[in-house]
C-alpha cells in the first residue's frame, strides 16, 4: 500500500520515527523501496551527487522531471517527494503553481518540497491539493547569500527565527518540514511544538524524521558531509569490481565458458 502524507502525520502522533532517502534513478527507487524505505525525495542534490554540478543550483525542472519519473517508475509503495529546483518557484506564484503541478502531472511525484517560508505559495499548492513539505534552517539554493553551508540558528535571535518559519510553513498547510543543519536543542524545540513531522539532516536525534543523501550513506561520496554517515563502501566496492573486471579481460579469462553463447 502506498505511503501517504496521512501516514506520516500519525506516525508523529505514535511516536514512530521514519527514514527518508533521496532517489534519482529506477534501480535505486526500485531497491530502497522494496527495504521499506516509506518517503524518497528526489532532491535537487541531483545536480551535484549525480550530474556533477558544484552546487544544486544549476538543476533543471528538466533535468528533475526527467529523474522523478524515472524513481516514480520504481517506487512502488514509498511517497515521493519532488524537490523543486532553484528558480522554480521564487520568480512568481504563478510560476511555482505550474511547475509543482508539473512535478505531479508529469513526473508523477505524490507531493513537493520548497526551501525556505515560501508561505504563499504553500498555501495555494495546499489549497489545489498539491501536498508541501517545507524546508528551514540550512538551504542550500541560499548557499551564497548565507556564506557557504553553515550551521543556521546558533544564538537567541537566528533560532527564534527558525522556529518562526518553521511555525508559519506548519500555518501555511505544509505536512513536514526538514530541518537542515540547525543546533540540536532547537531541532527538539520546533519538533515538540509541531503538530507536522520534523525530518532531520544535521538536525540532531529529536526529530520526528531522519534524512541522508543516498550516495553518503553507501559511501560514494568524495567528502561527505559530518552530518552523514556511511552505512556501506561502495565506492571501493564498485572500484573493486571495475579493475577485476578489467584485469579478466587483460589475461583473457573473461568470458569463459558460462559466459559464452554455442
Amino acid at each position: 500500500m502506498t505511503v501517504t502524507i496521512h501516514d506520516l502525520r500519525a506516525w508523529k502522533g505514535e511516536g514512530t520515527r521514519f527514514a527518508m532517502l533521496t532517489a534519482y534513478d529506477f534501480p535505486t527507487a526500485r531497491v530502497l523501496d522494496e527495504a521499506g524505505i516509506p518517503v524518497l525525495l528526489v532532491g535537487d542534490s541531483l545536480a551535484n551527487n549525480v550530474l556533477g554540478y558544484e552546487t544544486t543550483l544549476p538543476v533543471t525542472m528538466e533535468e528533475m522531471l526527467h529523474h522523478t519519473r524515472a524513481v516514480t517508475r520504481g517506487a512502488r509503495n514509498a511517497l515521493v517527494v519532488g524537490d523543486m529546483p532553484f528558480l522554480s518557484y521564487q520568480v512568481s506564484i504563478e510560476e511555482g503553481i505550474r511547475n509543482a503541478g508539473r512535478f505531479l502531472k508529469e513526473g508523477g511525484a505524490h507531493a513537493v518540497k520548497l526551501e525556505g517560508p515560501q508561505l504563499e505559495l504553500t498555501s495555494r499548492l495546499v489549497d489545489l491539493g498539491i501536498p508541501v513539505m517545507g524546508h528551514v534552517g540550512l538551504t542550500p539554493q541560499s548557499v551564497h547569500g548565507m556564506g557557504g553551508y553553515r550551521v543556521q540558528g546558533r544564538g537567541e535571535e537566528a533560532a527564534r527565527r527558525i522556529a518562526d518559519q518553521a511555525h508559519a510553513i506548519t500555518k501555511a498547510g505544509a505536512f513536514s518540514l526538514v530541518l537542515e543543519g540547525v543546533p540540536a536543542e532547537l531541532a527538539r524545540e520546533i519538533t515538540a511544538a509541531l503538530p507536522i513531522p520534523t525530518i532531520g539532516i544535521g538536525a540532531g536525534p529529536h526529530c520526528d524524521a531522519q534524512v541522508l543523501v543516498l550516495g553518503d550513506v553507501l559511501g560514494l561520496s568524495e567528502r561527505p558531509p559530518k552530518l552523514a554517515k556511511a552505512y556501506a563502501d561502495l565506492r571501493g566496492t564498485i572500484a573493486d569490481a571495475a579493475r577485476t573486471f578489467a584485469a579478466e579481460v587483460q589475461a583473457g579469462t573473461f568470458p569463459d565458458e558460462d559466459h559464452t553463447y554455442h
